[in-house]
């Protein structure tokens, strides 16, 4: 196995990928569109393809409801690292700043479109010598509240005036779709200045009732913080950061959310009350007293999503838990969680004022059908407290058997 490090993508000779005889006399334009016409490929598999792969040593690949599956390219049945690096350098031509991060550092995030097909988020990275490439479709239209069938809950998000709602989950999860829907509804519901920072640039909104702007890191501006900063000079009422990566960012948004703005981000975190903590923890331990005073009072929703298949097999569907700045959660961070009082509790406890925990949503989708037992057992919070709570339904769903067993053993006494 080779330890050299990967070949610059822009160096590389740029071979015509077998589908699609080149046509230009320059390679790399060729080949930019013998790829665009893989991509249309792959993606024309399903309409359910969540991702795009290409690896050395494999077919390319599509994710469908979370399984990778490989696409039969003609003369692309086992991708080289000639190919890998020929799509680095295609995707990465008119970006500089990817180009450099992924020489200095490595990997590479950016958006790519294929023109009057589809878009994509990409992440180009280093591995073995050689290049890889993972492409999230985006979807061409931006997702409503009825299409990705969220709590209707989450549109009171639109009547903020201002304070911090954070969409979490790990990645591929659904959080920047979510974003999306809720950006929308308040583009048609209010008449305000929205500004988004995003890495990169996801959805394409337009103006409706709302002027919207937006930002991407590197082709618009250096990094979030500074982006974030500026933004608190652009007079938006509602500001939109990808993601809060470090210390900097969510200080500056706190502080935007104090001043009079609504701010909306993501977290990879797994559920609210690791939010709280992993937003605390990028604080020195000396100042947590202050940021839980501070972050209790300038939260107002903690959305958390896990996606999981469908009992039918049709697609993925989202589990959701919503945690709400009520007196009591503020009370929960703001002094911690003790004396056996946590925030899960106060989740379960407050379903009257539209707050609930993903096991509470499980049970639900067990219940109608919607996701198989064993599925949400994976997929939950607890999975002792999940089964106690699915006892009744896992015992009904024994009793035609019982009743059969019964049935057949009579006519065996009988007989």
């Amino acid at each position: 196995m080779s330890n050299s490090s990967a070949p610059s993508p822009a160096a590389t000779p740029a071979p015509s990928f077998p589908t699609v005889a080149a046509q230009s006399s320059n390679p790399l334009q060729a080949a930019t569109e013998n790829f665009n016409r893989v991509l249309v490929a792959m993606t024309s598999v399903s309409g359910k393809v969540s991702d795009l792969i290409f690896s050395p040593g494999r077919p390319p690949q599509v994710e469908l409801n979370s399984r990778l599956t490989p696409v039969n390219i003609p003369g692309l049945e086992m991708l080289t690292p000639d190919h890998t690096a020929t799509i680095a350098a295609v995707m990465t031509q008119k970006h500089r700043v990817a180009s450099e991060n992924l020489q200095d550092h490595g990997a590479a995030d950016l958006s790519y479109s294929v023109p009057g097909h589809s878009r994509f988020r990409v992440n180009i990275f280093k591995q073995r010598g050689s290049f890889a490439i993972v492409m999230r479709v985006i979807a061409s239209g931006i997702p409503s509240f009825e299409q990705l069938n969220l709590p209707p809950q989450l549109k009171q998000i639109a009547e903020l005036k201002n304070g911090i709602v954070l969409v979490t989950g790990p990645t591929g999860s659904g959080k920047s779709s979510t974003l999306a829907a809720i950006i929308d509804y308040i583009n048609e519901t209010r008449f305000d200045h929205i500004l988004t920072i995003e890495d990169p640039i996801e959805f394409m909104h337009r103006h409706k009732n709302c002027t919207i702007h937006q930002r991407e890191l590197h082709s618009d501006t250096p990094s979030f913080s500074l982006a974030l900063r500026a933004a608190l000079r652009q007079a938006p009422k509602v500001i939109l950061v990808g993601e809060m990566r470090d210390r900097e960012t969510v200080e500056i948004a706190m502080e935007a959310a104090e001043t009079g703005h609504l701010v909306l981000s993501t977290l990879h975190t797994i559920d609210a009350s690791k939010t709280v903590d992993r937003i605390i923890g990028v604080f020195p331990k000396n100042e947590e007293p202050i940021i839980r005073t501070r972050l209790s009072q300038s939260f107002r929703f903690i959305v958390s999503q896990r996606l999981l298949p469908r009992a039918d097999g049709n697609g993925r569907m989202a589990a959701i838990e919503i945690l709400k700045s009520t007196t009591r959660t503020k009370e929960y961070i703001e002094k911690g969680e003790r004396d056996g009082k946590s925030l899960l509790d106060a989740i379960k406890d407050g379903e009257l004022e539209g707050m609930q925990c993903f096991d509470q949503v499980l049970e639900r989708c067990v219940r109608d059908g919607s996701v198989a037992y064993q599925t949400a057992l994976e997929y939950c919070t607890n999975r002792n407290n999940l089964s106690l709570q699915l006892r009744d339904w896992e015992e009904s769903q024994r009793k035609p058997v019982a009743k059969n067993s019964s049935s057949a053993m009579d006519q065996i006494e009988k007989y």
